[in-house]
């Protein structure tokens, strides 16, 4: 159990900070609902809940991915957080769908829920919330990315960097845009089923949360799915290779492979060198380069291996290849 929560301390902060939060949205709402029946209510609550186990479920996985390989599992285990990601989409999944078939229930026999005040001060403390937990994984997602920004940044800027955030940060990202819009447009479904008396908006709006659910669920999945099978990050590919490239010492790459691990990067090169080097300074070569690469975002594992300048070119860096990543032949 030490090892365990020892594991947990490296877990994804963004998702454990979201899941608390949501877990008290979810709480909030649920009481809601009950004292007023009111069925965008109830969507927003099977939303909080669905998001609230998700992102529990993203940083145990994320915690645990970052375990050290063992001699039955030499590979690591960075892809755990892969299928922990595909198993925790399902919970949205189910959410996302009794969510669009309550709503579809309230168009058809729509029933004037109670408690309008209620509804309306708990949808908006729930936005602040979310809004608030999303502002922080707009953060997180820049400072993966590497990238600087003004206050607003991370509400703005983050969604252009979105793919260079890690899998877990990207899935509180998301949830928490979609949770977001979600809050925002069950609160105006609130307002006019009350001031108009047109009960099937709350209805639509359910449908539409729902379906905004089953955006994420197909968008995480097949992110995850890739990974499992094990993706290859192309901007990586083509920022290590331009690294590589300037060292006075590579004179050409043979092969570059950077493959997604979980939230790691795996990377396995051969470039070749001049031939008069000696054993030593070849040595010496082989670890520096090894260091470079590691010292780049995200990257966990490296094997560098040289070979004899052959006086041809093999690689062309993937912005001037149209079939990028295509392995030189």
């Amino acid at each position: 159990m030490g090892e365990f929560f020892g594991l947990l301390k490296g877990g994804n902060k963004p998702s454990l900070y979201a899941a608390l939060i949501n877990t008290f949205i979810a709480i909030m709402k649920g009481v809601a609902f009950t004292f007023t029946g009111n069925v965008a209510m109830f969507a927003e609550t099977m939303h909080s809940i669905g998001d609230a186990a998700n992102q529990y479920f993203v940083f145990i996985g994320s915690a645990l991915s970052k375990k050290a390989p063992t001699k039955r599992f030499p590979n690591g285990f960075g892809r755990l957080l892969n299928l922990v990601l595909l198993a925790a989409v399902l919970i949205v999944g189910i959410m996302a769908y009794e969510t669009i078939r309550e709503g579809w229930h309230q168009m058809l026999h729509p029933v004037e829920a109670e408690g309008f005040i209620i509804s309306v001060v708990v949808l908006s403390i729930a936005i602040l919330l979310e809004l608030f937990v999303l502002y922080k994984a707009g953060k997180e997602v820049l400072h993966e990315a590497g990238v600087k920004g003004g206050a607003l940044a991370p509400l703005t800027t983050s969604f252009t960097h979105l793919n260079r955030a890690k899998p877990a940060t990207k899935l509180v990202f998301l949830e928490d845009l979609v949770a977001t819009s979600g809050g925002l447009l069950a609160l105006i479904a609130v307002l006019v089923a009350h001031y108009t008396g047109f009960l099937q908006i709350e209805g639509a709006a359910s449908i539409a949360i729902g379906l905004m659910m089953f955006y994420v669920v197909t968008k995480i999945f097949l992110d995850n799915a890739r990974g499992v099978i094990g993706e290859t990050d192309e901007q990586m590919v083509n920022h290590i290779a331009h690294l590589l490239s300037d060292r006075p010492s590579v004179k050409d790459i043979r092969e570059l492979e950077v493959v997604k691990e979980g939230e790691f990067l795996h990377v396995e090169t051969l470039v070749e060198v001049d031939p008069n080097l000696t054993v030593k300074e070849a040595d010496e070569l082989q670890n520096r380069l090894a260091e470079l690469i590691l010292s780049q975002p995200s990257v966990d594992d490296v094997i560098v291996s040289l070979d004899a300048d052959d006086g041809e070119k093999h690689w062309v860096h993937v912005s001037k290849r149209p079939d990028s990543l295509k392995k030189p032949e």
